[in-house]
């Protein structure tokens, strides 16, 4: 999931900022097999487009009710439209198309290589050189990519090829959002900003989404509409609203490491619930992958 502009941390850690982080953690972390299954009932554009326009304007009702503005000065369309595209609408239909061939817990694997590969580019465009432990991390994100795409088989790994290149697309994507906003921030209070991005970003999705598939509403289960539910109230309302109250009372740093715990709960989640296999391959690719990510922000 794409994460906002994020306030100034405080140095100390407080026990409800660990408790917000948590929030975040299992809220987005659940999301994946959530997703997953959803899949399986409405079609990939109609059901992100959706749920995030649904969820933008919920937090924008909360950003009222906190007495945050949503106006945003005429110069920063163009940043807050750019950060919308590669945070938002990048992150949604690359994602879910990914889910179509890849298990939930192998696309949320992928998907959390973008510390890595935001750690690169921040070299040529903001000039930050990348260190030793940037190399080896970027050498270990492979590693896990390796093992996902070996874990099954040479010719099980080329049917999963497409998914593996959106997922990657996805997460490139938002590591290129993260630098753009290092060079061009957005100065906007932080539910604004997430409610304006996830908005413009997901709005133009739905849209694509109601002209070129088609929905069988009535298809949809009970515990479908449930999940719908989650997606939108949990993912996009209470993940973010945590993810903020917790960079409020967390540094920085403690923060990031936290969000390592979402493609973990992802892969366990997606094996109890889904039964998607959890074999040597999925493990070496879960170590790998979170190694390569703490030495990341690390360095």
């Amino acid at each position: 999931m794409a994460v906002p502009n994020q306030p100034r941390a405080r140095a100390q850690i407080t026990p409800a900022g660990l408790m917000f982080l948590a929030i975040t953690s299992v809220g987005w972390g659940f999301n994946w097999p959530v997703t997953k299954y959803l899949l399986s009932e409405l079609p990939p554009l109609s059901l992100r487009g959706t749920t995030g326009v649904i969820g933008a304007g919920l937090l924008a009702l909360l950003a009222i009710l906190s007495g945050q503005s949503l106006r945003v000065p005429r110069e920063w369309w163009p940043r807050l439209a750019i950060a919308a595209f590669f945070n938002v609408t990048c992150w949604m239909v690359l994602m879910g198309l990914a889910l179509l061939w890849l298990p939930a817990s192998e696309a949320a694997l992928i998907a959390y290589t973008m510390p890595i590969w935001a750690s690169m580019m921040a070299w040529p465009v903001l000039g930050e050189r990348p260190n030793l432990l940037r190399v080896i991390s970027l050498a270990m994100a492979f590693a896990g990519l390796s093992a996902i795409m070996g874990g099954n088989g040479f010719a099980a790994s080329m049917s999963k090829l497409p998914g593996i290149i959106m997922a990657l697309g996805g997460a490139v994507g938002f590591a290129v959002g993260t630098i753009l906003a290092k060079k061009l921030p957005l100065h906007l209070p932080p539910l604004t900003a997430a409610a304006w991005q996830i908005g413009i970003g997901c709005l133009p999705v739905a849209i694509v989404g109601l002209f070129v598939e088609t929905t069988d509403i009535a298809a949809v289960s009970n515990l479908g509409w449930w999940l719908v539910v989650y997606s939108t109230v949990i993912q996009f309302c209470v993940a973010y609203v945590s993810w903020f109250a917790a960079l409020a009372r967390l540094p920085a740093s403690v923060a990031a490491i936290g969000t390592m715990a979402v493609p973990v709960i992802g892969v366990v989640a997606s094996a109890i619930t889904l039964h998607e296999p959890l074999g040597t391959g999925q493990i070496a690719a879960l170590l790998f992958t979170l190694a390569g990510v703490a030495l990341a922000t690390r360095s």
